[in-house]
């Protein structure tokens, strides 16, 4: 190998860890805003079911700050969504980054005929890809309903907003 390719590839292998860590704790938070997810949907059917109307967060704030306009509304709409938004997108990113650091030595191992290291290696990338994987669909389910939510939410508030 030449130097630039040499330096490329030692380069690299110092990603994986930072990548690794990335991956695992995306997908606690994923797992994390699951829950709670499945406490606020839980909350929202008993609240329909009792008649009642699920406390609404943005009806609120435009109670409690005088000065409030609507794009105050847009902008705390876009940063409750934000992490979801960031893990949904970037946890395949990460997947594909750790799934392909360890191919390189995984084919060095295979032209050595060291099986035991090209399985090592591959067991890395596809479990890495994997819970990547599964953060970015739990997360964009969460992303998905929760600006449905968010923005029938709008329309309330911004009633409250308009004078209706």
């Amino acid at each position: 190998m030449s130097f630039i390719e040499l330096s490329l590839y030692e380069i690299t292998k110092y990603f994986l860890t930072p990548v690794l860590a990335l991956i695992i704790a995306m997908f606690l938070f994923a797992f994390f805003a699951l829950g709670m997810f499945v406490l606020e949907w839980g909350q929202r059917i008993y609240a329909e079911r009792k008649l009642q109307a699920y406390p609404n967060i943005l009806l609120h704030y435009v109670k409690q700050t005088p000065l409030c306009r609507f794009e105050d509304l847009e902008l705390m709409i876009l940063k409750r969504l934000e992490p979801f938004r960031i893990v949904s997108r970037a946890a395949p990113m990460l997947g594909l980054v750790a799934t392909m650091i360890p191919m390189g030595p995984a084919l060095l191992s295979l032209s050595e005929n060291n099986t035991k290291n090209v399985s090592e290696n591959l067991v890395v990338a596809f479990s890495a890809v994997i819970t990547a994987l599964l953060a970015a669909s739990i997360t964009f389910v969460i992303l998905t309903v929760r600006r449905r939510w968010l923005l029938t939410e709008l329309r309330i508030a911004s009633d409250h907003l308009s004078g209706e």
